[in-house]
């Protein structure tokens, strides 16, 4: 599976460890940046960065990491077709993909050890996006994506 990556200077080493894992599992990582802990950059431009990749299908999914995951996962989700969601443990990442078909995960580097980010992830790449309910809410997702693509023009 191929997996954009993007984090701001505060999430820089753990996407470093998380896209070794993901090499590690057989996965083609697409590292979007930054390339460093020590200069501040802003985590918009990776957000963005990782929605774009993941709407334009360069990549199937993608993971961005900044301080909270907050604001990188506001900034991927301004891309329409994103569905980014801030997890902090297994049971949180593995719902955000079965109920919300999350293609984007969020992580927070302040707030996690590498440790549960590392089982977050597998949690999320392993999940199966549910059907049933969640289809039609995916779908009223979806539909509010369109509108603001056609609000926009």
């Amino acid at each position: 599976m191929r997996i954009a990556m993007g984090s701001d200077h505060a999430g820089f080493d753990l996407k470093d460890l998380l896209a070794t894992t993901l090499e590690s599992w057989g996965h083609d990582v697409i590292d979007l940046g930054t390339d460093n802990s020590v200069d501040s950059v802003d985590y918009p431009d990776f957000g963005a960065a990782v929605g774009n990749a993941v709407a334009s299908r360069r990549a199937e999914l993608g993971v961005v990491v900044c301080g909270t995951g907050i604001g990188i996962s506001i900034a991927a989700n301004k891309v329409a077709g994103v569905r980014a969601a801030v997890v902090h443990d297994v049971t949180s990442a593995r719902l955000a993909r079965e109920h919300n078909h999350a293609n984007v995960l969020c992580l927070g580097a302040r707030l996690i050890g590498a440790p549960v980010a590392l089982d977050a992830l597998e949690a999320w790449l392993n999940a199966i996006p549910g059907e049933g309910r969640h289809v039609g809410r995916i779908a009223k997702l979806h539909a509010l994506d369109e509108r603001n693509v056609e609000e926009e023009r």
